[in-house]
């Protein structure tokens, strides 16, 4: 499992956002940083730290990927024809935890790589337990049997604070849900704005 290297509260309170929505979130008590210096008055982020803030608030929405797996996807977006910024969206979105995390199956992103990393979930009734597995278009994603009762799964689904997108044919019922196309940046249900077209900037001078 891939080490997490920051926790999650604290990532919202460096971003000074509540990234995920959550009602827990630190940020909605106190939007400045983490430690000793976090009161300090913000100076004015030049070009590339914007660029820099955009990468690590995307990097850290989707489990807080390392450097290396998010310049891996990054690379993958640039091969691809069309907007490169909408493209790494789309490649991000197609995780199996990004999807069981919008199936709301699981409550946070976090809970999703460790749900996938412990079986718990099958594509196309096959086990798969690799967070960054990449769903195609038609594929269904489920919970197993054995596990549509565990407490983390019945929290998930009564959860008020986010909704299905449309780009899932979600059954809470059955526990399944169907990858119905690759969405654009346009149709994620970020709870912040997220800026891919810095993300490629940023990347494109470093």
């Amino acid at each position: 499992m891939t080490k997490r290297t920051s926790a999650k509260y604290k990532i919202d309170r460096r971003m000074g956002e509540n990234i995920w929505g959550r009602a827990k979130s630190p940020v909605n008590k106190r939007e400045y940083g983490p430690g000793q210096h976090g009161q300090r008055r913000k100076n004015k982020l030049s070009d590339f730290g914007t660029q820099l803030r955009a990468k690590q608030k995307l990097k850290g929405y989707y489990g807080d990927l390392t450097e290396k797996q998010f310049r891996r996807i990054y690379a993958e977006a640039e091969r691809l024809r069309g907007d490169t910024g909408e493209m790494l969206i789309g490649l991000l979105e197609r995780r199996l935890d990004a999807v069981v995390y919008r199936a709301k199956f699981v409550p946070t992103i976090f809970a999703a790589r460790q749900f996938v990393n412990h079986g718990h979930v099958t594509v196309n009734g096959q086990r798969v337990n690799i967070a960054s597995y990449r769903v195609k278009e038609g594929d269904v994603v489920a919970v197993r049997d054995k596990s549509r009762q565990l407490a983390i799964v019945l929290e998930a689904v009564g959860l008020a604070e986010r909704d299905v997108p449309d780009y899932l044919d979600v059954d809470h019922n059955k526990m399944t849900a169907t990858f119905v196309r690759t969405p654009a940046l346009g149709d994620v249900p970020y709870a912040v704005q997220m800026e891919p077209n810095l993300v490629v900037e940023y990347y494109a001078k470093n």
